[in-house]
């Protein structure tokens, strides 16, 4: 998904610790950088989603977790029977 328009290339000096700034609008993005020949680096935005959070994006996960947030949306919220239920949950 494209935000701006393509800019016209700029010289950029690798500092001396090997790093390039891309402004201030990039600051804390993830991006992911091939390097498909010797010289040429291609940097793209990117979305990591950590390994201990990958199984909420398998089918299956994300099915029921759409389906309990269907369910929350038309059920409100109540307190009704907390103290009963509270009890239960102390007495194990």
């Amino acid at each position: 998904m494209r935000t701006s328009s393509p800019s016209s290339p700029s010289v950029k000096v690798i500092g001396a610790n090997g790093q390039i700034s891309l402004g201030k609008q990039f600051a804390g993005r993830q991006v992911l950088v091939e390097e498909p020949e010797p010289g040429v680096w291609l940097v793209r935005t990117a979305t990591v989603i950590p390994d201990n959070e990958r199984w909420v994006h398998q089918p299956k996960a994300a099915g029921d977790l759409n389906t309990a947030l269907k369910w929350a949306q038309s059920h409100a919220a109540t307190d009704a029977g907390l103290s009963a239920k509270l009890k239960r949950l102390a007495d194990g």
